[in-house]
């Protein structure tokens, strides 16, 4: 194998696990790190810069970092990283004055179609440079389906009124209750460009037997959420059945608790694992005595004159084909019928985008979904841009915001005059952490902590309220103890050729066994030689330059905990722990070209 290019942005980022399996590529340890030191606003800004949302976030992302945490290799559970996330915004001070400040316009005009967390989130990034950009939504309020969609007792409107304001004050003009209807007249404005953050608005339907009869008691799951969220809706039977297994319907089945269901089901065609709400989500539900039903079909809704009753379920198996894929097929016992008073559907999203005329630009594919180039954003229309879930369909918030980042590049590089194929590397800054022969300037030390559970409030009183918080977070004492569990993944061994005795000390305190020297080969023979087993062959190899009696050092990143202990135990310093903060460059910031060095 050749020699590791250190030097590669890339390579290095993904050692970061957290980092790189965030959309957005929040510098986590980072944060972490000063959230252990009690600097939660400074830990707040990174991630302000980074993912937009922190206080928001750090309470609903379907955490896409925590599976990757490099923590779940030595033990079960990773790092609580979003809810660290959530305590910089909980005892942060006042960052006002940390923000971006209003800036002298530049002449271009940006208009935003919804203001959820795609558009502000480009808002954000454009605002400061002088854009005069103009949000539309059809709510009165920004936030979009962060604030319709999201219960209360999981995302309270005091966190969304904070964080939008943030970027609404940057100087941003927003039009509430103003719905487009016509791109084409949009266009006829003269907008120098326009961005698409509508959403997936439309819940999809269940059209079985019965459900035209039965419809005053069926509703779509995210249209009834919108409308418990802007309380015209309070109140629904006590016996209620909530179709679907996604994050939405178990929102669905917790406000339903809150709204006098007594009896409240969730029913599901796939079985439990392989249902796509999240692990805790699905916990929060069942904690609340809310039973998860699998494995059912639903088949007719039974009514009575038109006054719902129940509705039939058919019995499925999962079967597996030749290829691993699932069918979902009948397993031949009875029917069965549960009685209900309302439904709720939550099976899915769909895009809507009616108000798009055929005429003007924009080609759609076969699914009825905007022709979007998947890394500038840009449309067949080279002034209309979209993003998050108008983009792609249904994600979290996280994506939308990562994508709201990448559109604003794309629209600044158009508008000044530059190729928006051409994107930027991102920042990488590199600082040695020795201060000692055998000291350094972050806490190496492995804590052997086990995850702390964030506390909750008494189940009795947050079935009380719909605006009650259900969870109360970590205090001081618990946000430490779990920062502590963090491995500091962006600190990296750092490996000299030239300095090395090949003493092999450092091949003998490694507690991973993830340090070889042994001669040089292919990849696949190379993992096969190596002291400890080598499964995944996605997590690169850290190979040296030849040494001198020809041999070379091989790390297996995949294994490494970055405890340091290979550099305190080298007698000549070819062991250096050096922090690597990479930083992805948005609009406006220096853009580094891919000749670039980065490290």
């Amino acid at each position: 194998m050749k020699p590791t290019d250190i030097a590669a942005p890339d390579y290095f980022h993904k050692v970061v696990d957290c980092q790189w399996a965030c959309p957005a590529h929040t510098p986590v340890p980072e944060y972490i790190r000063l959230i252990a030191q009690g600097r939660y606003s400074d830990a707040y800004m990174i991630n302000w810069k980074s993912n937009v949302f922190p206080g928001i976030l750090g309470r609903t992302c379907d955490r896409p970092c925590e599976p990757a945490c490099r923590r779940g290799r030595v033990e079960e559970t990773p790092v609580a990283i979003c809810r660290l996330k959530r305590v910089a915004a909980d005892f942060k001070d006042d960052i006002k004055h940390r923000l971006p400040k209003p800036s002298a316009k530049n002449g271009k005009r940006v208009a935003f179609v919804g203001g959820g967390p795609a558009s502000l989130t480009v808002a954000r990034d454009l605002a400061p440079l002088g854009y005069h950009c103009t949000v539309f939504d059809g709510d009165p309020e920004a936030g979009g389906m962060m604030r319709t969609q999201i219960p209360k007792f999981r995302l309270p409107n005091s966190v969304i009124d904070e964080e939008t304001g943030y970027i609404l004050n940057l100087g941003v003009e927003f039009k509430g209750g103003h719905r487009i209807e016509s791109m084409k007249a949009l266009l006829a404005e003269k907008y120098d460009a326009i961005f698409v953050g509508s959403g997936a608005p439309r819940g999809r339907e269940l059209d079985i037997p019965g459900r035209k009869e039965a419809a005053a008691h069926v509703h779509i799951g995210i249209d009834w959420l919108s409308s418990v969220s802007f309380g015209h809706t309070d109140k629904i039977g006590k016996r209620v059945i909530v179709l679907g297994g996604g994050n939405t319907a178990m929102d669905c089945c917790r406000t339903a608790r809150r709204l006098g269901g007594e009896d409240v089901k969730v029913i599901v065609r796939s079985g439990f694992e392989e249902m796509k709400a999240s692990p805790w989500e699905k916990e929060d539900a069942i904690h609340e005595d809310i039973p998860i039903l699998n494995f059912l079909v639903p088949v007719a809704f039974i009514h009575d004159n038109g006054k719902l009753t129940g509705i039939t379920f058919q019995k499925v198996k999962a079967e597996y084909d030749a290829k691993g894929r699932r069918n979902l097929v009948p397993s031949g016992e009875p029917d069965q019928t549960l009685e209900c008073d309302d439904v709720l559907v939550a099976v899915g999203q769909e895009n809507a985008f009616p108000w798009i005329e055929q005429d003007c630009g924009i080609e759609f594919d076969k699914w009825h979904m905007p022709k979007v180039d998947p890394k500038t954003f840009v449309s067949t229309n080279p002034k209309v841009f979209f993003g998050g879930d108008a983009a792609f369909g249904p994600k979290n918030i996280i994506w939308a915001v990562a994508q709201g980042h990448d559109a604003a590049l794309s629209i600044h590089k158009m508008l000044s005059g530059e190729d928006i194929t051409e994107r930027p590397l991102p920042e990488v800054h590199v600082s040695s952490q020795k201060m000692g022969i055998h000291e350094w300037s972050y806490d190496n030390d492995i804590s052997n902590d086990k995850r702390f559970k964030v506390p909750h409030r008494d189940k009795v009183i947050a079935l009380k309220d719909i605006r009650t918080e259900v969870e109360l977070g970590y205090d001081v004492k618990l946000a430490l103890g779990e920062a502590h569990r963090c491995l500091n993944c962006d600190v990296q061994t750092v490996f000299s050729t030239s300095l090395c005795i090949e003493c092999d000390a450092c091949v003998d305190i490694c507690p991973m066994d993830c340090i070889t020297f042994t001669e040089n080969g292919e990849e696949t023979d190379l993992r096969h030689l190596l002291k400890a087993p080598s499964p995944h062959p996605d997590q690169d190899l850290y190979v040296s330059s030849d040494l001198k009696t020809g041999r070379v050092m091989v790390k297996d990143e995949d294994v490494c905990l970055h405890c340091g202990l290979c550099a305190e135990r080298c007698p000549t310093g070819a062991w250096d722990m050096q922090k690597y903060l990479i930083e992805m460059t948005h609009a406006g910031s220096a853009c580094p070209t891919k000749s670039r060095s980065a490290a």
